[in-house]
């Protein structure tokens, strides 16, 4: 079995699958902290992988950029794939000054201006929840592992360069978003329909406060927290 978009076969991916944008994200995770890995997916080159993490067993595969991206994949995966868990591991830009660069955010709920939902179900909503069961497990990984992680709302963003006609504190302020990501809003909302499970672990890679940023190499391969974390759900 496959699908348009992913390569795999029956039982070649887990029940639980972490989803950084970056594919490469996915090949640095497979590389450095998985055993018994096998590539399960390099269609469009967007790489998956299934490997044990300390005797259990996990999947990693890149979701793209934006939500149409990960609309598809997260789709697949729930709907043809039998996974149950989708936790996105990725980076966001601080709204706040309180949220430093490489800090832990777990959203809460994603509100969006985005159309994804109206155009995918026809249902005129705002605001997307992940699953409360799935972000009280990362909480507890994250609370043995003494890592701190802030909760709260983000803003799911369609759009990365925007014209400034509305400003991102206006954003925060109106919505209470503490960062802007591009993928949570469309993953919670797959999840619902689907009746699985999704979360959004992600680290603080710019500041659009105090104009503080990473470079993609650190994004590719400095947020081990968040990776510590997401990899402690492996079943």
């Amino acid at each position: 079995m496959s699908t348009p978009h992913i390569g795999a076969v029956e039982g070649q991916i887990a029940k639980t699958v972490l989803m950084p944008g970056d594919p490469l994200r996915a090949q640095y995770i497979a590389d450095n902290y998985l055993e018994n890995v096998t590539k399960f997916n390099d269609v469009r080159n967007m790489y998956g992988f299934t490997g044990t993490y300390k005797g259990k067993t996990i999947s990693v595969m890149g979701s793209g950029m934006g939500m149409p991206s990960i609309g598809i994949y997260s789709y697949e995966l729930f709907k043809f794939y039998d996974v149950e868990n989708i936790i996105r591991i990725g980076s966001c830009g601080a709204y706040t000054k309180e949220l430093e660069l490489y800090d832990v955010l777990l959203a809460d709920a994603a509100w969006s201006e985005s159309s994804y939902v109206k155009t995918q179900s026809g249902k005129d909503v705002s605001i997307t929840y992940p699953s409360e069961v799935l972000n009280g497990r990362i909480l507890e990984v994250a609370k043995e592992l003494n890592i701190h992680v802030t909760t709260g709302t983000v803003h799911s963003s369609d759009v990365f360069y925007r014209e400034n006609f509305l400003e991102y504190k206006e954003i925060r302020d109106q919505h209470n978003c503490l960062a802007v990501e591009m993928e949570s809003f469309a993953l919670f909302h797959n999840a619902k329909i689907l009746n699985k499970n999704a979360a959004c672990l992600l680290t603080v890679s710019d500041s659009l406060v105090t104009a503080e940023a990473t470079s993609a190499e650190e994004r590719q391969n400095a947020f081990t927290r968040m990776m510590d974390i997401a990899l402690g759900l492996a079943e």
